[in-house]
């Protein structure tokens, strides 16, 4: 790892470019976070001794607002500049750009962190550039309020539009061509492509996301929308858990502690000089916490699984507090360069404590900056004196270069050689797509001559027979693009219904779609049930036009397996279009036999829930509705499959309860069935479900809080919590508050949601965290910061004071302590320190000690003094999840512990040492909430200061791997 670039020749990088001349050009944002005045810049490096670092910086242009992107293009670069797309060029040769030009305009000046970003050639000659919706500030209106306008060429004002801020998601864009299309998703800060064009996305605690389903295959089917196009391909998890070393973190109110909160910059790695498996791995930036995360990406079905490549620890990371990478970028050596902000605070003071915004710390670092290069071990630093003169190469040198194993080559290659045009490149491709090694250099052969006009119909038919997937995937997609000779192949694509890659045969499900006639139809069912497991070959089928799903739920109901799990979501799905096309009235006839039905095939209930999505979104006739009332009610209740219960409660949810329909001997059975502590748990949950229809008597009420104590199943609780929840706001607050202490962790946590539906009861959350008996703890993280961001600001003020709250109430201790603080610390001997007071209850990773309290390795991005003050007054601040609980059995005995885990029907009581116990929820007589920590007070009078800096060293540095 080199520094190559750093102040006073840049500051504040954010993005990076080497064009095909070698030459370097860097993004600085200054203005981040709060200033518009015009402060960003476009710096243009060059290293003028050859050693590999940059000793000369030239403004090439300036005055720009908060600049987010850059890519080479033409003679010049494009620059995203909310709400511009930009075009710089410099024409005279004097290194700084004297043309300036608006390519597109129109994008949302919102807060920074969400504005568009890094433009990207893509793989068809298209230009991509990362998005997603203007988030709205409280704070900051008059800065960055602005919510965009449509999207446009300001020279052309015949040429497309897209809708005001692009409905906040990505776009593509041919500058040329003066092309402008939606993208299928969004993406915060950054965006990359697979070696075969698979696009992957960002947000700031979703650190790897794949774009399934291109946006052009998405509006076929007005009765089947698809919100989600992406699937989250992590193995470890949104908010994933991160490894930072960081001394003394500098972290903010909102900031979550431990896990991805500002994921950006993602980057796949194809620089070919690194040893396997990074030819698989993406990396992501997490510049919070001073690191950069490594996941290897394996195929999985239509879509992709990424699996961390280092356990328990990060690819990089930086003791350093202001080490803040924010992107990456593959550069023509196959190096790895990380564009690293450098600064003292990274988030944004919208979601800052005002004494932090008030302190004048918010541009801390402002004129610093740094790039670095990490190459293999045993590396030649770039040379960047020798002209590396791609941009004047050879048509023949450019081709090849369209084999290269490193993306900057290829990349730049096929843009030039579509830049310059005309059919002199035309026998060369077609030499490379007949003798190209690797096969990578056949699918950017293909997209080259797309883009130059020269792609024929028997090229993509041999493509369609080749022998790497990720080029046959390639070639039905072309397809696609020529729909001039679609009777041509449609044999061949017929006839790769079999083909062995899955990706491939996702992909000819969504090209058929283009197709009509029965032929088409049964190639398509085939691809569907072959692959019916994977969730995106379901969708993959239905976002065809509905004409291409005649009769296809009912041959699916036809070959219906009831040991294929995935028969039940497909049917709901198809239902859910029946019910839509065709109407109410048509489906009552199907809907009254099977709600009266005695015996059931498996997919009656699934059928039902989809007619209940459906109906959501039709008009159904009052008579028909009326008729359908009695066998709906009766089905909640008599029906044999517990499924069709469900769907029947969900049907009747579609419309409000007629007010001239009695509902009393229904309550009273849904009441006598919800209290029968002998029926199945899932009907007395359906019988609580239907009591949210009715207008449920006081008296019923009464009745049914029986339900709440701890004995009984999580479900039941849940379920009677969301009637309840329709109480007055005050009176419900005040039933939860007496009885708080009694709620188990997922009860609370329903019971918190039902809270944060409006103002007047979010108030009473607070009074409750206040003047108890909720601790902040018990909020949960998201939900804590959704109050401490609310719009209003009494709200908002009060939020931050009561959820970052600290009682302290051993002060005393905590600042004689202190001393540790000022003390070198030894792990070895921290580690005896730690055996003998900690391990019998708080595991290090998964090598020491019993899990009782949380790991304390997740404390290790934490500042030392915060350890400290969880040491020494636990109190403080009860991690969500460790509270102590007693627990009173109807046989007398009482039990004391955490609960580690729970179910319907039991819950598991851990103790130290290791100790746990799993007690049936029906021998439980009360269960209650203590207001302390399992870890008791007092470790302090068997350590002594400088036992507590060895601890708390051992606590930062140990690496157990």
């Amino acid at each position: 790892m080199e520094l190559i670039a750093s102040e006073p020749l840049i500051a504040d990088p954010v993005d990076m470019e080497i064009d095909e001349l070698g030459r370097l050009y860097v993004v600085e944002m200054h203005g981040y976070p709060l200033d518009v005045s015009g402060t960003g810049k476009i710096k243009l490096l060059s290293d003028t001794d050859g050693d590999g670092v940059m000793d000369k910086s030239v403004v090439f242009a300036d005055s720009l607002i908060l600049p987010t992107g850059i890519l080479r293009w033409k003679n010049g670069i494009l620059v995203t500049d909310p709400p511009h797309v930009l075009y710089f060029e410099d024409t005279n040769g004097d290194g700084r750009a004297d043309k300036k030009e608006v390519v597109l305009t129109g994008f949302a000046r919102s807060n920074p962190q969400h504005n568009f970003n890094s433009p990207r050639y893509g793989f068809d000659n298209w230009i991509y550039v990362g998005h997603e919706p203007a988030v709205t500030t409280v704070l900051y209106a008059e800065e960055f309020g602005d919510q965009g306008s449509e999207i446009r060429f300001p020279a052309a004002p015949e040429g497309p539009v897209l809708p005001v801020n692009a409905g906040g998601r990505s776009i593509r864009f041919h500058p040329d061509k003066q092309e402008l299309e939606l993208l299928a998703s969004r993406t915060q800060f950054g965006h990359t492509f697979s070696n075969w064009g698979d696009r992957f996305l960002v947000n700031n605690n979703n650190h790897v996301i794949h774009e399934v389903i291109p946006a052009r295959y998405l509006d076929q089917n007005r009765y089947f929308p698809v919100a989600n196009a992406t699937q989250s391909i992590s193995d470890h998890g949104n908010a994933a858990e991160v490894y930072p070393i960081t001394d003394n973190p500098e972290h903010q109110l909102l900031t979550d502690i431990g896990v991805m909160t500002s994921a950006c910059g993602i980057t796949a790695y194809q620089g070919g000089i690194f040893p396997e498996p990074y030819d698989k791995v993406i990396f992501t930036a997490e510049p919070v916490s001073n690191l950069l995360h490594a996941d290897v990406v394996e195929p999985q079905g239509a879509t992709f699984v990424a699996r961390r490549l280092l356990q328990n620890k990060e690819f990089l990371a930086s003791r350093d507090a202001w080490f803040r990478p924010v992107n990456m970028y593959i550069g023509p050596d196959g190096a790895l360069y990380v564009v690293d902000y450098y600064r003292q605070i990274i988030e944004h003071p919208e979601w800052m404590d005002d004494e932090v915004v008030a302190s004048g710390a918010l541009y801390n670092g402002t004129d610093k900056g740094r790039i670095y290069r990490i190459s293999p071990k045993g590396s030649q630093p770039l040379d960047w004196s020798m002209n590396m003169d791609l941009g004047n190469s050879s048509t023949g040198k450019l081709v090849a270069m369209l084999a290269s194993d490193n993306i900057w080559w290829r990349r730049n290659a096929q843009r030039l050689l579509v830049d310059r045009g005309g059919d002199e490149a035309t026998a060369y491709l077609e030499k490379l797509l007949d003798n190209a090694s690797p096969a990578v250099g056949r699918f950017h052969a293909l997209w080259t001559l797309h883009g130059l006009g020269e792609l024929k119909p028997e090229m993509i038919e041999k493509a369609m027979r080749d022998s790497e997937a990720g080029v046959r995937r390639t070639a039905v997609m072309l397809t696609e693009l020529y729909p001039q000779y679609k009777k041509r192949w449609k044999r061949t694509l017929f006839g790769m219904h079999g083909d062995p890659d899955p990706k491939v045969r996702h992909q000819l499900l969504l090209t058929l779609a283009g197709y009509g006639g029965d032929e088409v139809s049964g190639v398509r069912r085939e691809l569907l049930l072959k692959d019916l497991e994977d969730d995106w070959v379901q969708v993959g089928t239905l976002v065809a036009p509905i004409a291409q799903h005649r009769d296809l739920l009912a041959h699916v109901l036809e070959v219906y397996d009831p040991e294929r799990p995935a028969f039940d979501p497909l049917v709901r799905k198809l239902a859910s279009m029946e019910m839509q096309a065709k109407g109410f009235s048509e489906t009552v006839p199907l809907l009254e036999k099977i709600l009266v039905a005695d015996r059931v095939d498996g997919w009656e209930g699934p059928l039902l829930l989809g007619f209940a999505d459906g109906l959501k979104s039709s008009v159904s006739g009052n008579g028909d509705w009326l008729r359908l009332m009695d066998p709906m009610v009766k089905a909640v209740f008599d029906h044999p499959s517990l499924t069709v219960r469900r769907a029947a409660v969900q049907l009747l949810q579609t419309r409000p309860w007629p007010g001239d329909r009695s509902a009393e001997k229904d309550i009273g059975r849904a009441v006598d069935m919800a209290l029968d502590r002998e029926r199945d748990v899932e009907a007395r949950v359906v019988a609580l479900n239907f009591l949210e229809l009715p207008t449920v008597r006081e008296e019923d009420r009464e009745e049914l809080k029986k339900l709440m104590g701890p004995g009984e199943p999580v479900p039941v609780q849940t379920a009677l919590l969301k009637i309840l929840s329709r109480q007055p706001a005050t009176e419900y607050a005040a039933y939860l508050m007496a009885n708080w202490q009694m709620f188990s962790p997922e009860v609370r946590n329903v019971a918190v949601q039902t809270l944060l539906v409006s103002r007047e009861r979010m108030g009473l959350l607070l009074d409750g965290i206040e003047y108890g008996p909720i601790q902040p703890g018990h909020v949960g993280w998201m939900n804590s910061v959704r109050l401490m961001n609310q719009s209003d600001e009494t709200l908002r003020n009060r939020s931050r004071r009561l959820l970052s709250f600290e009682k302290g109430e051993r002060k005393e201790v905590i600042e004689d302590y202190r001393v540790a603080l000022e003390l070198k610390g030894d792990p070895r001997k921290g580690l005896e320190v730690y055996q003998e007071n900690c391990a019998v209850c708080h595991k290090m990773t998964d090598k020491l000690g019993y899990a009782f309290g949380p790991d304390l390795a997740s404390l290790r991005n934490r500042r030392y003094e915060n350890i400290l003050g969880d040491i020494l007054d636990p109190n403080m601040s009860i991690a969500d999840g460790y509270d102590l609980w007693s627990v009173e059995l109807n046989s007398g005995e009482n039990f004391q512990g955490i609960i580690s885990s729970e179910t319907p029907s039991a819950i598991n009581l851990a103790n130290a040492g290791g100790q746990e116990v799993t007690i049936a929820r029906k021998d439980i007589k009360n269960l209650q909430a203590l207001d302390v920590s399992a870890m008791p007070a007092g470790l302090e009078n068997n350590i002594n200061h400088q036992q507590m800096a060895d601890l708390l060293e051992f606590i930062k540095r140990t690496n157990l791997d």
